[in-house]
C-alpha cells in the first residue's frame, strides 16, 4: 500500500503542479479551463491505452519502449511550454491591462488555445503512463490488489491537494507580477523536462551514455519530499550527467532568448504606435 501511495502521489503531484502553473499563467484567458480540461481527459484516455498495452510497451524497442515513449512525451511538452512563454512575452502586458475582458485582444494575437490541451494532456499522459507501468511492476512483485487500490487513492488525493495549494498561492500574487513569476516557473520546468528527456534517451541508447558528474544524494535525496518538489519545479537531479546539464542549459537559453527577442519587438511596436 505504501509503495503504491508514494508512486501515485509523486506522479499525480507532478501533473497537478504543471496544470496549476498553466492555469495561473493563463489567468484571464477565455476558454483556458475548457481546453485544459479537454487535455486532461485526453491524457487520461492515453494513460488507459498505456495500461491496456503495458506489457507490449515495456518490451518494445529491445526493452526500451517505456523510455522512448517518455522521452517523446517530454519533448512535446517542452515545445508547448516554450511556445507558451514566448507568446506570453508579447501579450502579458495586454493580459494585465485587460484581465477582466481580454477576449478581443487575445484572439487577434493569437495564441491557439489547443496548446493548453496539448501541454496539460502530455503532463497527464506522461505521469499516468508512469503510474501504470510502475504499478504493473508493483503488482508483479506480489502486492494485493486491495492494498494497491487504497494506496493509489491516497496518492491521488494527496497529489491533487498539494497541487491545488500551489495554484491558490499563485493566484494571490498581484496580476502585475503573476505572469512574470509563472513565466520563470514554466521556463525552469521546461528545462527540467528537457533534461529528463535526455536521461530517458541515454537509457534507451539513443544518446551516448555519460557517467554522473556528481552525486548530491547525501545532501538532498531526489526521493525526499523537497527533492521531488525541486525535481518537478526546476529539474533537480542528484546524479546529473554532462549531457543532461548541457540540454538543460541549452533549453533554458533558447527559450529565454526567444522570450526576450519577442518582448523587445513588442515594446518597439508599442512605442511606434
Amino acid at each position: 500500500m505504501l509503495s503504491a501511495a508514494v508512486i501515485v502521489f509523486r506522479e499525480v503531484l507532478e501533473a497537478a503542479l504543471i496544470v496549476g502553473i498553466l492555469l495561473a499563467a493563463t489567468c484571464g484567458l477565455p476558454g483556458r479551463t475548457r481546453w485544459i480540461g479537454a487535455g486532461l481527459l485526453a491524457g487520461l484516455a492515453g494513460a488507459c491505452l498505456v495500461a491496456f498495452f503495458a506489457g507490449s510497451i515495456t518490451g518494445a524497442f529491445d526493452g526500451f519502449g517505456q523510455e522512448l515513449m517518455n522521452a517523446g512525451i517530454l519533448i512535446v511538452a517542452v515545445l508547448m511550454l516554450a511556445w507558451h512563454n514566448i507568446w506570453m512575452s508579447h501579450h502579458a502586458k495586454e493580459l494585465v491591462a485587460h484581465l477582466k475582458n481580454v477576449s478581443a485582444k487575445i484572439t487577434d494575437g493569437t495564441l491557439p488555445l489547443y496548446f493548453l490541451a496539448v501541454a496539460s494532456g502530455m503532463a497527464v499522459l506522461r505521469e499516468g503512463s508512469e503510474v501504470v507501468l510502475f504499478m504493473y511492476s508493483v503488482a508483479a512483485s506480489g502486492s494485493s490488489s486491495s492494498s494497491m487500490l487504497l494506496g493509489s487513492l491516497a496518492g491521488v488525493v494527496a497529489g491533487v491537494l498539494v497541487g491545488r495549494l500551489l495554484y491558490s498561492g499563485l493566484l494571490r500574487i498581484p496580476a502585475s507580477r503573476l505572469f512574470q513569476i509563472t513565466g520563470w516557473m514554466i521556463l525552469l520546468l521546461a528545462a527540467g523536462l528537457a533534461a529528463s528527456a535526455a536521461g530517458y534517451l541515454m537509457q534507451a541508447g539513443v544518446m551516448p551514455y555519460r557517467a554522473p558528474l556528481w552525486d548530491s544524494g547525501d545532501i538532498l535525496s531526489e526521493k525526499s519530499a523537497l527533492g521531488q518538489l525541486l525535481h518537478i519545479l526546476v529539474g533537480y537531479q542528484e546524479r546529473p550527467t554532462s549531457i543532461q546539464i548541457g540540454v538543460y542549459l541549452v533549453t533554458l537559453f533558447t527559450i529565454l532568448t526567444g522570450m526576450r527577442w519577442v518582448g523587445r519587438r513588442s515594446e518597439t511596436k508599442l512605442r511606434a504606435a
